[in-house]
């Protein structure tokens, strides 16, 4: 199991992240404070694998808390989740080696994709002395053929809402590069199946998705969605 430390001053914000945390598989909290000088108390007793981290604090910021990881060298990955969308910031936080980072506010997906690249690189260095250079490039080298465009104007159409878009998107992330369907959406994300069947026709509508039909032996043929 890779042990999770929380740093989070917002109760509520904490709380999420830790019901977050319990749904990924593979992950299991070891602790969780509210500040930066509690954090370095849990890192210094050892035994911990990966620190999800803000960035405000009423004393100090998150990437000073990196900054000492580093400096100590500490074995202990970071995943940044905050507000902060400060250029600077987002650059001096992968300069000091942060694996990820997430802005809040984010869907469960992304924070679910986080985790899991964070465990599937942690488990393919685990036990090994040399690494092939097509293992690196698995997660130094994004492909971003199964990435839809973004698009910031979807809430201006009429029975369209930019949330329920962000979700739609993230729930087609999280399938990568396989086929779908409208039922697999809706249950992925927690919406009906009418609902995910409109966004998906829309991206389908605006080419950047293809759709084909899947015949069974008995009813009717489900239209099978992919990435283009």
């Amino acid at each position: 199991m890779i042990k999770v430390l929380i740093v989070e001053d917002d109760p509520m914000v904490r709380e999420i992240n830790e019901k977050f945390l319990k749904k990924v598989d593979g992950f299991i909290l070891h602790n969780s404070v509210n500040s930066i000088e509690k954090a370095k108390d849990v890192i210094l007793e050892g035994n911990l694998d990966l620190v999800l981290l803000d960035v405000f604090f009423p004393l100090g910021k998150g990437t000073d808390l990196l900054k000492w990881i580093r400096q100590e060298n500490l074995k202990c990955d970071v995943i940044l989740i905050t507000a902060d969308r400060n250029t600077e910031t987002v650059e001096e936080a992968f300069r000091y080696g942060a694996v990820d980072y997430l802005v809040k506010p984010f869907i469960f997906n992304r924070f679910k994709e986080a985790l899991l690249q964070f465990k599937s690189r942690k488990n393919s260095f685990e036990n090994v002395d040399n690494i092939e250079q097509s293992i690196i490039d698995k997660y130094t080298i994004k492909d971003n053929n199964h990435v839809l465009e973004y698009d910031e104007n979807i809430g201006e159409i009429k029975g369209f809402n930019q949330y329920t878009y962000e979700k739609v998107l993230g729930g087609i992330a999280s399938l990568g590069d396989d086929s779908f369907t409208s039922e697999e959406i809706a249950i992925n994300i927690g919406v009906s199946r009418i609902t995910a069947r409109r966004y998906l026709d829309y991206l389908e509508k605006e080419n950047k998705l293809i759709v084909e039909m899947e015949y069974g032996k008995v009813g009717r043929p489900k239209n099978k969605y992919k990435i283009k």
